[in-house]
C-alpha cells in the first residue's frame, strides 16, 4: 500500500459515552500522593534462580530463566510456570510483569501447561539495548518459546503484550492453537485514547518510570475500576522495581507508536490471524471503549470463529475481576 493511501486511513470517531469518560482524563495528583504516601515502604524484592518456587492461590509456581537467540548473539529470559498439559502463554501490559497473570495460571494449571513471561524490558528478563520494536521483540519471543520446545500453544495477552501478541499470531499461525486478545486497539483508534504514549516515550528525561512506586500507583489509579488487594500492588511494585526496568521499557515507546501499531494491524496483521480469537475488554475501560469492539469478527475476516467478551471493570481485569477474567479464558480453551 502505498504512503497516500497509508495517510487516507481516519482516525474512528469516539462514541459519545467514550468522549465523556474521558473527560479529566488523567488521575487526580492529590489521590495519588495519598496512595503513593500508603505504600511508600514497599521493601525491592530480590532476584529469582531458575528453579525457585513461590506458591499463588495454593498452586506452586517455578521460576525459570533460559538466553535465546537475539540482538545478534543472545536474550535472557525470566518466565514463571505452573501445570502440566497444552500450553497457554501468557503476556502482561505496562507495568506488570508475568505476575499479571498468576491467578489465571493458578486455576488454570490442572489442565494446562501455564507460561507467563517477563517481556523483554520488564520484570527479570533482558533490558540491554537492542531491537525494541514490538515486531522485533515478537519475534524474540517467539524464538525463546521454541528454544524451550513450546512449538503449539495459546496466546492469551494483555495491554502492551497484545501487541506482540498480535505479532505472532500474524506471523506463525501454524503455532497458535487460540488467540485470547486483551485490552489493545483492534481497527478503531483515536489518539485522544493514548495520551501516555507521548508521557512513556520521554521518561527518561522527565523521571516518569524512576520511582517505582509513584508509577505503578499513578497507572493502577489512573485506568482501574474496581479495588485490587494491597498486597498484589505490591508485588507490582515490587516487578517494576528490578535494576534497569525504569529505562528499558521507555525504547519500545521511541521504537514506534500507537498510531504505527494500529496501521500495521489494519494493513496487514488483521487479515493474517487464522486461529479462533477471543477479543477481552473491560467494560469500563476508559482508554479502550467497547463500543469499538461491537465488529471485531468483520475485521478479523479470516479467523475460524471471533467472540468479545467484555469483563467487570476497568482496564486490569486480570487483577481487577480474576474470577471473570478466568471464566473468559476458559471459554476461550473451549473454541
Amino acid at each position: 500500500m502505498s504512503g497516500e493511501a497509508l495517510n487516507t486511513i481516519q482516525y474512528s470517531k469516539l462514541p459519545e459515552r467514550a468522549r465523556k469518560a474521558i473527560t479529566g482524563f488523567m488521575p487526580d495528583e492529590d489521590r495519588i500522593a495519598d496512595r503513593v504516601k500508603h505504600f511508600r515502604n514497599v521493601q525491592r524484592r530480590g532476584a529469582d534462580r531458575d528453579g525457585d518456587r513461590e506458591i499463588f492461590d495454593g498452586v506452586t509456581f517455578t521460576h525459570r530463566f533460559v538466553d535465546a537467540p537475539g540482538d545478534e548473539e543472545s536474550v535472557s529470559w525470566h518466565f514463571a510456570e505452573t501445570g502440566e498439559g497444552e500450553p497457554i502463554v501468557f503476556l502482561h501490559g505496562i507495568p506488570d510483569s508475568w505476575f499479571q497473570w498468576h491467578h489465571q495460571m493458578a486455576a488454570l494449571a490442572s489442565t494446562h501447561r501455564c507460561i507467563s513471561v517477563d517481556l523483554k524490558g520488564y520484570g527479570q528478563s533482558e533490558k540491554r539495548p537492542g531491537d525494541y520494536r514490538h515486531e522485533g521483540a515478537a519475534d524474540q519471543l517467539f524464538d525463546m518459546l521454541q528454544t524451550i520446545g513450546v512449538t503449539r500453544f495459546n496466546l492469551v495477552t494483555h495491554d502492551r503484550g497484545t501487541v506482540q501478541g498480535d505479532f505472532i499470531a500474524a506471523k506463525h499461525p501454524e503455532a497458535v492453537i487460540r488467540y485470547g486478545r486483551g485490552e489493545q486497539h483492534l481497527y478503531n483508534f483515536h489518539p485522544d485514547l493514548a495520551p501516555q504514549g507521548e508521557l512513556f516515550l520521554n521518561a527518561p528525561w522527565t523521571g516518569l518510570m524512576e520511582d517505582p512506586v509513584r508509577f505503578v500507583v499513578w497507572v493502577y489509579t489512573w485506568i482501574t475500576e474496581r479495588p485490587i488487594p494491597d498486597a498484589t500492588i505490591e508485588r507490582v511494585i515490587q516487578e517494576f522495581s528490578y535494576p534497569g526496568v525504569s529505562r528499558a521499557v521507555p525504547r519500545y515507546f521511541n521504537s514506534s507508536s500507537f498510531r504505527i501499531e494500529w496501521l500495521a494491524r489494519r494493513n496487514r496483521l488483521l487479515k493474517a490471524w487464522r486461529c479462533p480469537i477471543l477479543i477481552m475488554q473491560g467494560h469500563n475501560s476508559k482508554t479502550q471503549p467497547r463500543e469499538f469492539y461491537e465488529k471485531a469478527a468483520e475485521y478479523i475476516p479470516n479467523a475460524s470463529n471471533v467472540l468479545v467478551s467484555y469483563l467487570p471493570g476497568g482496564h486490569f481485569w486480570t487483577l481487577e475481576s480474576p474470577t471473570e477474567t478466568t471464566a473468559a479464558i476458559a471459554r476461550l480453551l473451549s473454541m
